[in-house]
């Protein structure tokens, strides 16, 4: 297979005998490289057939499926941009992203147009193609792609529960970057069997698709409601990778009963991406899967993914994000431009070929995030780096630690508190399963740490918990109390949604 510049090319054209691989895996369903390619020029015809012209954004509205991996290579086959939409976000919420991205073809299925059809409704030039539809018995010969690696491959739309999704803008060789990158430091090779729980409008489930691809790996596609549906998958399929979020592991260390029971000698890595995880889960995790390297990772969508802490250090920095990926460079920087020294709070910046082509038509937006190497004399030419909006420190040896998003530290009077720091605390106490620190608005104090938990078991002891994390944060830092709730609210990535819980709890504010 020739080097990669389009996201199609991690499919090839041919297998030279390696077509029988088994590529994807859905409940029963198994469907070779061979086939894959089929199904794929397949649908790229009939895109092309419906009038796709080249650079044409494509949204897809799919179940997680091998129809929907299949259709993320045709939109690319048939030089189209495409849109992955999450299959649980509400018709207008999809409806949303549809418009805003100004989608010529909308791919979905009998059942979406069903629940999303009236949404969808009057959006002017949009061509509704159903996916059952969509594979003639003969596809007929494509004419060579003429996109190359700058193009627009892919916007993917950021989750957000106050303020309107935006769509970052993601061109083939962004995503053929973080596909290489990724698959070097995990090792990923055509022995693994990926286990995909992440939906693939989420850079990161769209990631393990394409590095699967690529290296002629298997993977097998997971929705589910429960741990142990994610424990049996991983043993009947023996699985050899994971990737979740936050989420994913407190579900699976404390909600998840066949996993202490259920040995997963194949289970090589799993991932975490998308937010911290706790040193408690971590540590839980090291217990429940002795044998499986732990890989904690950092990123954004706006630049993928930032760094990653080897196996090795987990033990030793469990809090920690780690170091720059390949490829890439990553540093803190001060308010006032310099360079944040070893121990110094900085907002981090990521400099690499997964830096995106910004927010899809909002230029003061991209302007913001996109911006020029303030470490880089701009006589000798543009260079553009990403800035996360997330303060981190890095230590004397040059791991990054989170400090927490610049714009959702709480500022209680006159203190700057990290959420993640009061987290991490708490959750140590062993009386939860899960927990978010949240500012609520306060009069007095500007605003009131305030935590909102699901308890592990029925006997929960606040006071003591408090007591216990009283020992280890400022008085300051403290929560009033913690609120005891059955469930954390969570964006369509499965992260928790610090946004809502602060919106359904403004009104509960000190005075």
């Amino acid at each position: 297979m020739r080097t990669p510049l389009l996201v199609h090319d991690l499919l090839g054209e041919d297998d030279r005998g390696s077509g029988d691989r088994v590529a994807l895996i859905h409940g029963r369903q198994s469907l070779t490289y061979a086939a894959l390619r089929a199904m794929a020029r397949r649908y790229a015809c009939a895109l092309q057939a419906a009038g796709l012209r080249r650079g044409d954004r494509v949204a897809i509205l799919l179940p997680k499926t091998v129809e929907e991996c299949a259709a993320i290579f045709a939109v690319s086959r048939a030089g189209g941009v495409c849109v992955p939409v999450n299959p649980l976000l509400r018709p207008a919420q999809a409806r949303h992203i549809v418009e805003d991205c100004e989608a010529r073809i909308l791919i979905t299925d009998a059942g979406h147009r069903k629940t999303h059809g009236e949404a969808m409704a009057g959006l002017n030039g949009l061509t509704v193609l159903d996916i059952g539809a969509m594979s003639p018995t003969a596809a007929h010969d494509l004419p060579p792609s003429a996109a190359i690696g700058e193009d627009l491959a892919a916007i993917l739309y950021t989750s957000g529960s106050t303020g309107r999704p935006k769509g970052v803008m993601l061109s083939h060789r962004n995503l053929i970057a973080g596909t290489r990158i990724v698959r070097s430091y995990l090792g990923i090779d055509a022995n693994d069997r990926i286990l995909s729980i992440l939906p693939l409008s989420f850079d990161y489930g769209l990631n393990q698709l394409l590095t699967a691809v690529e290296q002629r790996a298997s993977m097998v596609l997971l929705t589910f409601r429960f741990g142990d549906e994610v424990v049996r998958a991983l043993r009947d399929h023996d699985c050899t990778g994971l990737a979740g979020v936050p989420t994913v592991w407190s579900i699976l260390t404390r909600a998840a009963p066949l996993l202490p029971k259920t040995p997963l000698p194949r289970l090589r890595y799993i991932t975490n991406s998308g937010g911290a995880v706790p040193s408690a889960t971590t540590a839980r995790l090291r217990e429940l899967l002795p044998n499986t390297s732990i890989y904690l990772m950092y990123g954004l969508t706006e630049a993928f993914r930032s760094t990653f802490l080897p196996p090795d250090e987990v033990d030793r920095r469990p809090t920690s994000i780690g170091r720059a990926i390949p490829e890439c460079e990553v540093f803190a920087v001060t308010a006032d431009g310099r360079r944040a020294q070893p121990g110094e709070p900085g907002i981090l910046v990521h400099r690499g070929p997964t830096v995106s082509q910004g927010y899809w038509k909002r230029p003061d937006e991209t302007a913001r995030v996109l911006r020029t190497n303030p470490l880089v004399d701009a006589s000798c030419g543009a260079d553009i780096v990403c800035y996360s909006g997330d303060l981190v420190v890095q230590d004397e040896e040059g791991y990054f630690f989170f400090v927490g998003r610049d714009d959702a530290m709480i500022k209680s009077s006159g203190y700057r508190i990290s959420p993640t720091e009061v987290e991490e605390v708490l959750m140590a106490t062993g009386q939860f399963r899960q927990i978010a620190v949240i500012g609520i608005p306060d009069a007095l104090i500007g605003e009131r740490v305030h935590a909102v938990a699901i308890g592990r078991g029925n006997a929960i002891d606040v006071g003591a918990a408090l007591t216990a994390a009283s020992e280890k944060l400022a008085s300051f830092m403290l929560p009033r109390d913690i609120e005891l709730v059955p469930e954390l609210p969570t964006t369509p990535n499965g992260k928790v949604d610090y946004k809502a819980l602060v919106a359904q709890r403004s009104g509960h504010a000190g005075h």
